[in-house]
């Protein structure tokens, strides 16, 4: 069976310009961050905005932030002049008064909200004084969906100006292990393609996206306003046992059910064409390229049968047929012939389809009903509660009906309705120029039934989520979570059943183990529950009525407020405390008094959501399970002369410090480690001398009282799954990192003198006289005779070089390069490691942040292991070390050699005199 892809797909934000703008000059967002973390699929976005008003007086600053309804907002924040404001989940009633008040009080005020059922919308705006800042926190969070066996991660940017502070980090954490992770999407080609950077270590996986300042301007889909386009990140995991992956944590427990190896299982599938009169023009020609598509990727053991309706309904034939090569060819010469006119009867289209998979029940095989329309119903039965009463009689839970709503003009709530009372789900059609393969692609997703008629049963389970399923397919997934009674695992016994063409099969778990995250990391487990049962309870409402609807209703509600769900029922509101005047009590260090308010609105920054190509029937689907972390408030600018001219702080500097993920991968082959143990047959680097005409070389020779060579562990990565190759450098070196001559950067490090520690020294040359030196205590900056210590977090401005400190790394972009300095802590000593966060594309660059993958083949010799390098045979060693090249240090497998072997060069080359 073909390997399966999970794709994420995180949909980002898009900052779009008010009505009315003020000179570019006079605002500046100083900083964008996109920070998504998924554990177990479930995601977690978190989007940061900064913003300074760069104005001699105030100005309104509105955030704007739509979301489709998959998307569950959870948290919302602003932080001015010091004061942190929070939006507060409420009933929607309730939301709406306390929103009336505010602003009839002439308080800034916001409201989220849902607009219908298929988009969410967050609004607010704040008066911001002169010359001061603003920032904008906003979390979501979602379940991940699989679909085709992907889950996709898309980010979409268009800040509308290119940021100095703009970054992408995505962290994915998969107990079951990642065996793939691809990066893919227009961000992804070209000019940004370096900008990109992925680690992957087994069960954890890290993706960077930082573009430079220059490079927002000059891909090729960027301009003066900066980036406008996608990067969506793709992955898969590993699938060890028939029953899925279970984990618990505090009581509750997920439980995600995707067997591989299952034989795919015949169907029986009657297509409903709408061609009334409003299929005119592209959405008819759409349609029939799409049924052409379709029809060629029938298997000849499905049986199938063709439908058109406008005011009359047309069989191309009366009965399901095989799917021969034959029959094929002649459904799709009818649907060459299928033009628009009359009404639209929906009732009775409906009802035949349902009536030709009745009259042939198929043993061993699956039935499935299809509907694609754009209007409401026009002819016959209009009524659509009689309808659905119909047609849910017909169908009578035998197959499930899927109802596709081709643009804005059909009652899409209708059609939801009808599809989820007949165990399928509605999908919007956007009348877009890949509409055909919209529609492609959902039918791709139900093509291959592979198990009919689920039943998933949990002894010792309680408050389950949805456990009974009319399908399995091909690529998708299904998810139940509840609650451990008494918490007891030895009591909790998961089990499937289900049928599986002509047989029934059961997946137990004699051979699983339900996993337990533990209680600091499995606080998502809980969430995943919420979530899920929020869902399927608005579901279940759309579908009742009286009463049973009024209670469903408000047990999503209760549901919905304890774990401050943005959704239909909810709205989130921000407000400043009654009586409070817009001058704050605590300003920034660096800031002036706020000013009288304006109303002239400075920016707009809205977060538009977008379905990938191949998806857009979804209504715009983005993830929504992120969960805002408290904002980490940074000193002010920190620095004082050490001599030259006094220069103020840079207007733009932020409050907050930037949110780096948990952990973050090295980029390209080279990785920084500490050796664990030490390997006594790697070569000792002997004395080096001074010789003529050479440069001197620095002395790696252990102090008298040191018991053991100082050492420091590096690792040369692969490009595979291979483990990578390591190292190890003896003495406190000075170091060649990073050498462009064509750019004249320069970027040298000083090893520190502590066992299996990093650098304690960085320094970065830009031209002949920009230079920036790192230390764990600060940054020191040098511009031709000035020279300053920044020990703040705010961006400091070298130049055309920008360095920015952050909680625990520095970011340095100068020229078509982005390093990240991470700073760790090992036995109270903290020490630098250096990450190349987007290589230039140059390729005569020097040191070691440019070495190339590794590449090598194992040949095995009795009990021995050496790898051929270049046609050589080397000897190796298999060793661990501690990678620094993410903030959580990893351990790793790698094969250990001498330096010179895993350089294929000698290492005096790497070295440099002076930093």
């Amino acid at each position: 069976m073909e390997r399966t892809v999970l794709q994420l797909t995180l949909f980002g934000l898009l900052l779009a310009l008010a009505t009315t703008l003020p000179n570019k000059d006079d605002w500046d967002i100083y900083s964008f961050h996109i920070n998504s973390t998924v554990t177990d699929r479930y995601a977690t976005t978190v989007i940061t905005s900064r913003v300074a008003n760069r104005m001699d007086e105030s100005k309104e600053i509105e955030f704007h932030v739509r979301i489709p309804k998959n998307a569950f907002i959870s948290k919302f924040r602003m932080f001015i002049d010091g004061q942190a404001y929070d939006g507060i989940v409420k009933a929607k009633e309730q939301a709406q008064k306390q929103y009336t008040d505010a602003v009839s009080r002439g308080q800034s005020a916001g409201i989220v909200s849902s607009v219908g059922r298929t988009l969410e919308e967050f609004k607010t705006s704040v008066t911001v004084a002169a010359h001061q800042k603003v920032t904008f926190e906003l979390t979501y969070e979602e379940l991940m969906k699989r679909t085709l066996g992907k889950y996709e991660l898309q980010i979409h940017a268009r800040p509308m100006q290119p940021v100095k502070d703009f970054k992408v980090d995505v962290y994915i954490h998969e107990k079951a292990g990642i065996s793939f992770i691809n990066v893919k999407g227009g961000l992804s080609t070209k000019a940004l393609a370096n900008a990109i950077t992925k680690t992957h270590a087994d069960k954890q996986a890290w993706v960077h996206f930082y573009p430079t300042e220059d490079q927002q301007k000059t891909c090729d889909s960027c301009g003066v306003d900066g980036m406008n386009g996608d990067l969506v990140i793709v992955y898969d995991v590993n699938r060890d046992t028939s029953l899925g992956d279970i984990k618990k944590s505090d009581g509750y427990f997920v439980h995600h059910f995707a067997p591989a190896g299952l034989s795919r299982i015949p169907k029986n599938v009657v297509f409903l064409i709408d061609q009334s009169g409003s299929m005119h023009g592209r959405k008819i020609e759409q349609t029939r390229i799409a049924l052409i598509h379709i029809l060629n990727d029938l298997a000849e053991d499905d049986y199938f049968g063709l439908i058109t309706f406008d005011g009359d309904i047309i069989h191309w034939k009366r009965e399901l047929v095989q799917a021969s090569s034959g029959n094929v060819e002649s459904a799709k010469s009818f649907a060459r012939t299928i033009r628009d006119r009359g009404a639209t009867d929906i009732n009775q289209a409906v009802l035949k389809g349902a009536s030709m998979l009745n009259a042939h029940p198929r043993e061993g095989s699956a039935s499935i009903l299809i509907l694609l329309t754009d209007g409401d119903p026009t002819s016959g039965e209009t009524n659509i509660e009689v309808i659905q009463s119909n047609v849910r009689r017909a169908i009578a839970d035998k197959f499930p009906l899927y109802c596709l709503g081709f643009g804005f003009d059909v009652n899409f709530n209708f059609l939801e309705k009808m599809s989820l009372q007949n165990n399928g789900v509605a999908r919007r059609i956007y009348e877009d120029s890949d509409a055909d393969l919209q529609l492609k692609g959902f039918y791709e997703e139900v093509a291959t039934p592979l198990l009919t008629d689920l039943t998933l049963l949990y002894t010792g389970g309680t408050n389950l989520t949805q456990t009974n399923f009319s399908m399995y397919y091909n690529g998708s997934e299904i998810v139940v979570a509840g609650q451990i009674t008494d918490n007891d695992v030895e009591t909790f016994a998961p089990q499937v059943v289900a049928i599986s063409g002509r047989r029934k099969v059961t997946f137990s778990g004699t051979n699983t183990s339900v996993e337990s995250t533990g209680t600091e990391s499995g606080g998502h487990i809980q969430r995943v529950w919420a979530y899920l049962t929020v869902k399927q309870l608005l579901e279940k409402e759309l579908q009742l009525s009286g009463p049973e609807k009024e209670k469903v209703k408000k047990d999503a509600l209760e549901l919905s407020l304890k774990y401050s769900f943005v959704t239909p029922l909810t709205s989130m509101v921000v407000t400043k405390p009654p009586g409070e005047n817009t001058d704050v009590l605590h300003k920034p260090k660096e800031g002036e008094a706020p000013g009288r308010q304006a109303n002239t609105r400075i920016r707009q920054h809205s977060f538009r959501l977008h379905s990938p190509p191949s998806h857009r029937g979804f209504a715009g689907m983005m993830p929504t399970n992120a969960m805002l972390p408290d904002m980490k408030r940074g000193g002010g600018a920190g620095y004082h002369m050490i001599s030259g001219g006094m220069a103020g702080p840079p207007v733009g500097a932020g409050g907050g410090a930037g949110y780096p993920l948990a952990a973050m991968p090295v980029p390209d082959a080279f990785y920084a480690a500490a050796p664990i143990g030490r390997a006594d047959s790697i070569p000792r680097r002997p004395k080096l001398q001074k010789r003529p005409g050479n440069r001197p070389r620095p002395t790696f020779v252990a102090a008298a009282t040191t018991p053991a060579p100082l050492l420091h562990r590096f690792l040369l990565k692969t490009d595979s799954a291979s483990p990578p190759l390591c190292f190890d450098v003896n003495g406190a070196a000075l170091l060649k990192l990073l050498h462009h001559p064509s750019r004249e950067l320069y970027v040298n490090g000083e090893l520190d003198s502590v066992t299996n520690g990093g650098f304690k020294k960085i320094v970065i040359h830009f031209t002949a006289d920009q230079h920036v030196e790192v230390t764990t205590t600060g940054v020191t900056v040098r511009l031709g005779q000035n020279v300053t210590h920044h020990t703040g977090q705010d961006p400091i401005t070298v130049g055309s070089m920008t360095v920015i400190r952050r909680d625990k790394e520095i970011d340095v972009a100068a020229a078509d390069a982005r390093l990240i300095i991470l700073v760790h802590q090992k036995n109270g000593e903290e020490f630098l490691w250096p990450v190349l966060r987007q290589k230039p594309s140059a390729t005569n660059m020097e040191g070691i942040l440019a070495l190339t993958p590794a590449v090598y083949e194992e040949v095995q010799q009795a009990s021995l292991t050496n790898l051929k390098i270049k046609d050589q045979e080397i000897s190796a060693t298999s060793a661990t070390a501690v990678d620094y090249g993410v903030v959580f240090p990893l351990t790793m497998n790698c094969w250990l050699m001498s330096a010179e072997s895993a350089l294929q060069r000698r290492l005096d080359d790497f070295f440099v005199a002076q930093l």
